[in-house]
């Protein structure tokens, strides 16, 4: 597993997930461990090297 650190894009805090490298692929949905709102992940990984992480708000 990896950790990430990056901004909520709702509260602007800085939070942390773990990645899992063995699947190249991933998007999902969790929520901010802050302020609980929902966040649409976007996660790509090359040879278990990180090269694509994106997060979006979604809007309710």
């Amino acid at each position: 597993m990896l950790e990430h650190f990056f901004q909520c894009p709702y509260c602007w805090e800085e939070i942390s997930v773990l990645l899992d490298p063995s699947v190249s692929r991933q998007t999902y949905i969790e929520d901010c461990e802050n302020c609980c709102n929902p966040i649409e992940f976007r996660v790509e990984f090359h040879e278990n090297e990180l090269q694509l992480f994106e997060v979006n708000s979604i809007e309710q």
